[in-house]
């Protein structure tokens, strides 16, 4: 019998599911399960990424200079304190990898976003969840929970699959509150959908216990890519950037983030549309007797009645070609996510919804 075994924690990870692309025996399915810029790239990202595979010989950018540079531009931060992750997964994992382990306790709220408790088991902490009052993040309830075994608070704002956020003033509370020897997390992963947000660079700025991460998947429309970011201070920089990969991203990606971030007419673009078309969803949905809270992202959490009515509605609009994200592994059974896509594609499922619970009654 083999005596080979993982670390502590690892078998105890569910391995993650990212949104369906594809239903059986239907061609061109609209895909509303992954919370994906329905309009993509810039052409000019488009044209960075064609140009970099004339250096696909060539070993990427080790240090991510000029994509620090074009990122601290367009936010206002300084460069030096930026990390670039393949994708804001990874920077999660360099927190855990840096900064938890056996003995060590990290925070996450009850809906809160999956890789915060899969890093910390890989990391061989203990993931501890706190409660969200009414789908919302609970500053109380985080405190509450820190012990002096915590490391690391991760919090989403705005929250996935929730779509709500909290304010900055409790942000603000939140970090002020920790004990000196905890580092809070701000995922900002869709915080460019909310106009005049920073997603916490401000208190970065003030604080020498905040960090907040970024990506390139939501809004510039680079998922396929692998690409994000994280924001801190330069002691947590330092830690992170000796155990990242000296190659983690390659050179197609780097192209085309840098060239995505700067440009910001596309990004409002991307985010005007997101605004108005979420609205229309979510009160097209709620005539239909389907409610959600306001959500500051680019998906809509869409309440049913009871599981069963969800999971019906599900196997509908798969009959009809759409897919959107079931969300019961975020303890939320009774609800669907349903990303904002284009005019049509809004259109179509808000339609099929309707449909549906017309017929249920």
């Amino acid at each position: 019998m083999t005596q080979i075994t993982p670390q502590p924690g690892i078998m105890e990870i569910a391995l993650y599911e990212g949104g369906a692309s594809h239903v059986a025996g239907i061609a061109n399915a609209v895909k509303l399960s992954s919370n994906e810029n329905p309009f993509g790239p810039s052409d000019k990202a488009r044209d960075a990424y064609a140009k970099a595979v004339y250096d696909l010989h060539r070993y990427p950018s080790s240090d991510h200079s000029s994509l620090r540079t074009a990122i601290a531009k367009v936010h206002h931060l300084d460069p030096k304190r930026i990390i670039c992750g393949a994708g804001s997964d990874e920077v999660i994992a360099f927190l855990c990898q840096a900064y938890a382990g056996p003995g060590t306790e990290v925070i996450h709220t009850e809906h809160g976003f999956a890789m915060y408790r899969i890093s910390a088991l890989a990391a061989g902490a203990t993931p501890v969840e706190v409660p969200e009052r009414e789908r919302v993040t609970d500053v109380d309830a985080i405190l509450e929970a820190v012990t002096d075994t915590t490391r690391l608070v991760f919090i989403a704002n705005p929250n996935n699959p929730t779509g709500t956020m909290i304010g900055e003033g409790e942000v603000a509370r939140l970090a002020e509150a920790l004990p000196p020897h905890v580092l809070l997390v701000l995922d900002g992963a869709y915080a460019e959908y909310v106009e005049g947000y920073d997603g916490g660079a401000s208190l970065v700025d003030r604080r020498e216990n905040v960090i907040m991460t970024r990506t390139f998947s939501k809004l510039y429309g680079l998922g396929g890519l692998r690409i994000g970011w994280g924001y801190g201070p330069s002691h947590v920089i330092d830690v992170l950037n000796r155990v990242r990969g000296p190659f983690n991203l390659g050179t197609p990606a780097l192209a085309a983030a840098e060239v995505a971030v700067l440009d910001t007419d596309w990004a409002d673009k991307c985010r005007t549309d997101n605004t108005r078309l979420r609205a229309w969803l979510a009160e097209a949905l709620a005539e239909h007797g389907v409610p959600s809270d306001t959500s500051t992202a680019n998906f809509i959490l869409a309440r049913f009645a009871r599981q069963s009515q969800a999971e019906a509605c599900d196997e509908h609009l798969k009959s009809e070609g759409i897919i959107v994200r079931r969300v019961g592994g975020y303890k939320l059974p009774h609800c669907l996510r349903i990303t904002v896509g284009d005019e049509a594609s809004c259109r179509r499922v808000a339609h099929a919804i309707g449909k549906f619970m017309g017929a249920v009654g």
